[in-house]
């Protein structure tokens, strides 16, 4: 997918700041770690006390190129060293009905790399509070980003200004700092005072010699899986069919992506 930098904003962003206590790391707690089948993890966002917002590609395999069961799915609300603000299975998953997991990488890949999962048991603990969506930020923004990684996967990172270098086709490219395991990881703006999340991490690029990240829209997309669950969807199909998930602006047969051992 090509992406054209027309930007040097980048110079201002803000260094990764480890959440491992205080006040700020309690704002995050809706932030949190998934636990994928004991083989690997994302990062998801509480949105709604049942739902959890994060990359559809998080939800499928990369050895056996098949859908993973919700079941084998856990959110870790607020995980720090060790410790979970909440600790919740996932009992249905629904990813964007135009999200495919194999074929040539695209901007429309990315655009619809989104899936919302349903917990078993609602978090309604009062140190825990869902994240709002919403409208997409335009390119010269200021946005921020909390996610867990590689070699930071005991406690999230904030990086609390990073910029929208452009959109292109849906697409959020930004100079957020990514690695494996960031992958359904919030991108967010504040307004009022209040976090709103504008995107979700699909994948990390390099363009030129510069490290981007790229996210997924919202909007429409965010509103088709809302209605899947309400319409009963999500229930896991072990005959479905497989497909392989590769990372963006690598070749075809590298399947790294973002499914990697905590």
């Amino acid at each position: 997918m090509a992406v054209v930098l027309t930007t040097t904003a980048t110079a201002q962003d803000a260094a990764l700041k480890r959440l491992d206590s205080g006040v700020e790391a309690d704002a995050w707690e809706a932030v949190g770690r998934l636990n994928i089948g004991g083989t690997g993890f994302c990062t998801g966002a509480l949105i709604a006390p049942r739902l959890v917002l994060t990359a559809a590609h998080c939800l499928f395999d990369r050895d056996s190129k098949e859908r993973i069961n919700p079941a084998d799915v856990q959110f870790l609300a607020g995980w720090r060293n060790g410790r979970a603000g909440a600790y919740r299975n996932i009992r249905r998953a629904v990813v964007h009905p135009e999200y495919m997991y194999d074929g040539e990488v695209s901007s429309g890949r990315v655009r619809n790399d989104l899936a919302l999962l349903e917990l078993e048991r609602p978090i309604r603990n009062t140190t825990i509070t869902p994240l709002a969506t919403g409208a997409r930020p335009r390119p010269g923004d200021s946005v921020g980003i909390v996610s867990y990684a590689r070699d930071r996967s005991e406690a999230p990172t904030l990086q609390e200004v990073c910029t929208v270098i452009t959109q292109q086709e849906g697409v959020l490219v930004t100079s957020c700092s990514v690695d494996f395991g960031s992958s359904g990881a919030p991108i967010f703006t504040v307004l009022n005072g209040k976090v709103h999340i504008v995107s979700v991490v699909s994948a990390k690029a390099e363009v030129d010699g510069a490290q981007v990240s790229l996210g997924t829209a919202l909007d429409a997309p965010l509103a088709q899986l809302q209605a899947d669950l309400l319409a009963g969807k999500g229930v896991y199909d072990a005959s479905g069919p497989g497909r392989k998930r590769v990372l963006v602006g690598k070749d075809a047969r590298d399947t790294g992506a973002k499914f990697v051992k905590p």
